[in-house]
């Protein structure tokens, strides 16, 4: 992996950089997330303005309106936007995971009814994965999805669902046959949010915003064309879209993480000049960036020798997550009451972070992921 930036990509960082200075205002940037992404229609405007300038789908096939670009595009510009302390296209599940799953086993009908829409915002899309019973644990899903003919009725619940409020579309996975073996009576469809008996109730954090939600499904009417691949294949279809959930997010995950660290350090100077051992806990942060950072070029290489995300972006979410939490956490001891005192950002980011171990797979999944399947450790079960 050559760590330098080739012509090519040093001409694409420049550009991208001169765009954000000229398109992005200055009041839009840095703005702590959550609830805020959703707060009025700048969302889906920015993200046309990304679609438009064809920054939207940069590693999507142009067939299917991307820009075909390589993946250390798509690191450069999650990188460059987190940098720039940009709002992400409000699209993210459609642009991250529904897209390309959606591309990797949908009916050419499913691609041209829905790709174009993710890329220009047309569409919002939401995730219905997690259950009250299940956590993280895909393969003990319960919402069912009963063949009546030519629909399916889908009955059940999923919880923790970003966008789910504002959301077209659904990428769902549940139980269609309850007797088949574990992993085999799954099956994957896409469901309009806007069907009949579909209900979204949001969820109240600790931040005190509403950012994720709860879906309830009741008697809801699917067409069976809305499958992804065969009845049963929910399994395989799933693993597609997480696997791309945590393809290049790695990038995103460390430029932000960066931008806290490097804020992190200008506290240091004001507040613990004198206290080695602050000190010494603020360099350890910035050595932990940099391992996470070395960590995701080794992964990108995995990815663009393969063209299929590796398992590496679990142990990137896992140890950022953690990371994030300490940081903060730190960030709010060295400015003692002020940090929940001045614009609130060290105080809000604490908070926010406590669901970065529980959101995008916990951290009790990850590390079973990278057990077995980086390390090659034997099953848990």
């Amino acid at each position: 992996m050559n760590l330098r930036d080739t012509p090519e990509e040093a001409a694409f960082r420049a550009e991208l950089r001169t765009w954000l200075d000229e398109n992005l205002p200055e009041e839009r940037r840095g703005r702590r997330g959550g609830e805020q992404r959703f707060g009025d229609d700048f969302g889906r405007d920015w993200s046309r303005k990304l679609y438009e300038a064809g920054y939207a789908g940069l590693t999507w096939p142009k067939e299917y309106g991307g820009a075909g670009a390589p993946y250390s595009f798509q690191a450069i510009f999650y990188e460059e936007m987190a940098r720039a302390q940009a709002p992400s296209h409000v699209g993210v599940i459609g642009l991250g995971m529904a897209g390309p799953t959606i591309m990797a086993h949908g009916t050419e009908e499913q691609k041209q009814a829905h790709l174009s829409k993710i890329l220009s915002a047309e569409e919002i899309w939401c995730q219905g994965f997690s259950e009250p019973g299940a956590g993280s644990d895909l393969a003990a899903a319960r919402t069912r999805m009963e063949r009546r003919g030519d629909v399916f009725l889908v009955n059940g619940q999923k919880v923790w669902s970003s966008f789910a409020h504002i959301a077209d579309w659904c990428i769902l996975i549940g139980l269609s046959d309850p007797e088949a073996p574990r992993y085999k009576g799954l099956s994957y469809m896409i469901v309009d949010m806007h069907s009949p008996g579909v209900e979204v109730r949001p969820l109240r954090q600790i931040t005190g915003e509403a950012e994720f939600n709860e879906i309830f499904f009741t008697d809801v009417e699917v067409p069976a064309e809305n499958l992804l691949a065969e009845e049963g294949q929910g399994w395989q279809v799933a693993m597609t879209t997480l696997l791309h959930e945590r393809g290049t997010l790695g990038f995103a995950l460390t430029a932000a993480l960066e931008v806290g660290v490097d804020r992190l350090i200008e506290v240091a100077r004001e507040r613990a000049n004198g206290d080695a051992v602050a000190r010494d806990r603020v360099a350890q942060e910035w050595i932990e960036l940099q391992a996470l950072r070395y960590t995701n070029y080794r992964s990108l290489g995995t990815y663009q020798r393969t063209g299929i995300p590796g398992p590496e972006g679990s142990a990137i979410k896992l140890r950022w997550s953690e990371q994030n939490q300490r940081m903060t956490k730190l960030g709010r001891e060295l400015l003692g009451a002020e940090g929940i005192l001045d614009d609130g950002w060290w105080h809000y980011q604490q908070l926010r972070s406590r669901g970065n171990t529980i959101e995008a797979g916990t951290s009790e999944v990850l590390r079973n992921i990278v057990a077995e399947r980086v390390l090659g450790l034997p099953k848990g079960r």
